[in-house]
């Protein structure tokens, strides 16, 4: 590899850490934005059609979540592992991590394309018995699941990107995507132009065309531009242990991400016993609360190449930098998301075309959940760092405690009250548990990974 082909990893290891982590993490911060928006511009669109449409979304969002937690868990191992290898000088391996990052991508498409074919319709009807709402949901979640392949390849492709510094390319394959995606989405869910009206379909199709078009920009600008990463027929066979690498990170990423449609999936078992309009009420809180998120998981992409390579590189200095300041953004991002929660939550649900009885519950659910907010930055981050050490299972052990043993059983308990209201409240208390998990792992992470590093190390950053 020549000068010039390296350096866009190389300024990983070099360059002054909050200049490189704006660098990677804006480009990538403004993708997740749009990505946010065409999300909830499908949802939306869907709220003008009816509220059970909107209820049939949100009953279909956690086999959604788990798809995205497949691809992204996945591509977020092979980001880790890749760029610890560029940091090491290993090429022939990052080759080969990036070639089986894409033969996993296909496998996680067809699990996804037949649960489509035989599951999707008996998950929906599983849980309600409206046949308005269960119709809805059977057809925008089978489309979804069977035309995957578009999600799971430009998940894979955008870290590959993100993890050889291109982050501003995989920008350009997010907006693409998105605004596909909002462009087609009046179009086939009211019948526009011609095209029959599909309703909630509609949102599904617009949604997967959209993914396809981030794909194939993904993988151009991949081919194009990417010289760090070799794409070779022969490194897309099946190299078990390159497999086992990607998923020590990827396997705990997708268990958390999964471990929250398990979440979502009983918060709304709870809820449908008082209304749908309460399960609207979550999926609305969902849709909205990835304005606030999704920055920060964009802040994660661009840190986690810099933490995993400068990790391969033995820099720890740079690894220490690296995670404060990301630290420091992602709460001044959450911040921003509690003050609006706070002060215009019926601003923010009447975009979705709330009614009188979701305004009501739904502005209070905001301000209790937002609360949550306050903490969640800085544990976002503290997961994403364990990750990028190699020690996934540790932000594992945060999700798991978070949502399954506090966040879901607290909310059964004060579901037991009778006032729906109360159950919002396991959101912060849950977060309070988490903080406390991460500051505890970060210690350890420090003595037992950063600290013997930085006894062989010269200070500099």
């Amino acid at each position: 590899m020549s000068k010039s082909d390296s350096l866009s990893a190389s300024r990983m290891g070099t360059m002054p850490v909050n200049r490189l982590l704006l660098t990677l993490s804006i480009p990538m911060m403004i993708s997740m934005l749009v990505q946010a928006l065409y999300n909830v511009v499908d949802s939306i669109f869907v709220s003008y059609i009816n509220e059970a449409a909107l209820s049939a979304v949100s009953l279909a969002f956690p086999v959604q979540n788990l798809l995205i937690a497949f691809a992204v868990g996945t591509a977020v191992g092979v980001n880790a592992y890749l760029s610890k290898n560029l940091g090491q000088g290993n090429q022939a391996e990052a080759d080969r991590a990036a070639m089986n990052g894409l033969l996993l991508a296909v496998i996680t498409a067809l699990v996804f394309l037949l649960f489509g074919l035989v599951g999707a319709g008996a998950f929906i009807r599983g849980q309600t018995d409206d046949p308005v709402i269960a119709a809805y949901g059977a057809d925008y979640l089978s489309i979804c699941t069977i035309f995957s392949l578009g999600c799971c390849l430009q998940c894979m492709l955008e870290k590959i990107l993100v993890a050889t510094g291109r982050s501003t390319f995989a920008m350009v394959t997010q907006l693409l995507g998105a605004l596909t995606n909002i462009v087609l989405d009046p179009i086939f869910i009211f019948g526009l132009f011609g095209v029959p009206r599909m309703e909630a379909a509609g949102a599904a199709v617009a949604t997967v065309i959209g993914q396809f078009v981030g794909a194939a920009a993904a993988l151009t600008l991949n081919l194009l531009y990417n010289r760090d990463v070799h794409f070779s027929l022969p490194d897309l066979r099946p190299n078990l242990n390159t497999i086992r690498r990607i998923y020590g990170v990827g396997i705990p990423s997708i268990a958390m991400s999964a471990i929250g449609s398990v979440m979502t999936f009983g918060m709304n078992a709870l809820l449908i016993a008082y209304s749908s309009t309460a399960v609207a009420v979550f999926g609305v809180y969902f849709k909205l609360q990835s304005f606030v998120f999704m920055p920060v998981f964009g802040l994660n992409n661009g840190m986690v190449p810099i933490v995993s390579y400068n990790f391969g590189a033995r820099k720890p200095r740079r690894i220490l930098s690296t995670v404060k300041l990301a630290s420091v953004y992602a709460v001044a991002i959450m911040l921003i998301g509690f003050l609006l929660a706070q002060f215009a939550p019926d601003l923010l649900l009447s975009i979705f075309n709330a009614s009188d009885d979701m305004l009501s519950l739904g502005s209070v659910a905001l301000r209790i959940i937002s609360i949550s907010f306050l903490m969640a930055g800085f544990n976002v981050i503290s997961s994403a760092y364990f990750q990028a050490l190699g020690h996934g299972v540790l932000a594992l052990w945060v999700s798991v405690i978070r949502q399954l043993v506090v966040l879901l059983p607290v909310a059964w308990l004060l579901s037991l009250a009778g006032n729906v209201n109360l159950i919002w409240w396991a959101f912060p208390i849950a977060e309070v548990a988490s903080l406390v998990l991460c500051v505890i792992f970060q210690r350890l992470c420090y003595k037992r990974i950063v600290c013997p590093m930085m006894e062989q190390q010269p200070a500099t950053v």
